[in-house]
Formats: structure tokens, C-alpha cells, sequence
């Protein structure tokens, strides 16, 4: 299966690719979308949107995994990062690719253990699962590859879920 975890952002998009296959990690690729900040917002955003056209056409993910839109005190912000992530996900919707949102929370827990484990802690655990020889920069793409390391754990739990309730179903428990 293969994974592109995508880190949404209007300035930097973070995003890595991962083939999980029989419990192990092999990295496709990965890197940022990045966007000029003296460019029009508008304009930012059809570059965006190109961009992870080319890249989901280069890659052709079997699943995208984003990370929900989460902020506290920075509105304006928010609302550009949300329209941001709106053309990420209609790429997404556009190459036919399924896309699953996790919160920092489920990445966090999911890589590291723990649910509130600090970004450091997060970045080196991802380091370590893909074994990789230090931690991708910038931070908006290392958090996409924990994004995808997530989905595929949870995917994989899905999965045993689903053959669990079959096996229960036809009598074998």
C-alpha cells in the first residue's frame, strides 16, 4: 500500500510518500510544496493545487492522510490554511484518491506511544520507523511522514478489525 502523507499549509506543504508493505516502511519520496509569500493568495493557491496534481500523478497514492485543521488563537491564519487544504483535498478527490484525517493527537500517538508526546520526540521516533539517517527538514515534511506512518498503522488495524469480525462471523471464535 502506498501512503501520501500530506502536511497542509499555504507556505509550505509537507508531504511523504510511503509504501508499507508486510509491517515494513520503504520511503518513496518526499519534500515541500513550497510558496513565495510576496505571491497573491490566489495564485499561491492554484500553485498548490498543481503541484499536488503533479505529485499525486507522479505517485499515484493508494490513500492520502492529512491532518485535520486544528488552531487556537491565529483566525486569519486558520482560514488560510483551511483554503489551502481545500484544493489539496479536491487534487486528492480529482486523481480518485481516498484521503483519511487524523488529528496531531492520533499521529502523536501513533508514532510515538503517546498522545501528547512533544514534536522532537515525534520527528526522531519517525527518523527511527523509517530509518532514515536524521530527521527530514523542514518540519512540515517530517510531520507528513508521521501522517503517513499513522494512516498505516491504522489501516492495517482496520484491516485486522475487519478480518476479526469475518473469522467471528463464520463461527471460527
Amino acid at each position: 500500500m502506498r501512503v501520501l502523507g500530506i502536511d497542509p499549509g499555504y507556505a509550505i506543504v509537507g508531504f511523504g510518500a510511503l509504501d508499507y508493505e508486510k509491517n515494513k516502511f520503504s520511503v518513496v519520496r518526499y519534500g515541500a510544496i513550497t510558496t513565495q509569500s510576496h505571491t497573491q493568495f490566489e495564485d499561491r493557491l492554484e500553485e498548490i493545487y498543481n503541484d499536488m496534481c503533479h505529485l499525486l500523478d507522479a505517485l499515484r497514492p493508494d490513500a492520502m492522510a492529512v491532518e485535520t485543521l486544528f488552531f487556537t488563537t491565529n483566525k486569519t491564519t486558520a482560514i488560510a490554511v483551511a483554503e489551502a487544504r481545500g484544493v489539496i483535498l479536491l487534487s486528492a478527490k480529482q486523481a480518485h484518491v481516498p484521503v483519511f484525517e487524523y488529528t496531531p493527537m492520533q499521529v502523536k500517538q501513533s508514532v510515538s506511544g503517546y498522545g501528547k508526546a512533544p514534536k522532537k520526540q515525534v520527528q526522531e521516533m519517525t527518523k527511527t520507523l523509517l530509518g532514515l539517517q536524521e530527521v527530514p527538514k523542514p518540519d512540515d515534511t517530517a510531520d507528513a511522514l508521521a501522517m503517513a506512518i499513522c494512516h498505516a498503522y491504522s489501516y492495517r488495524s482496520l484491516q485486522y478489525g475487519v478480518a476479526l469480525t469475518r473469522r467471528q462471523q463464520m463461527g471460527y471464535f
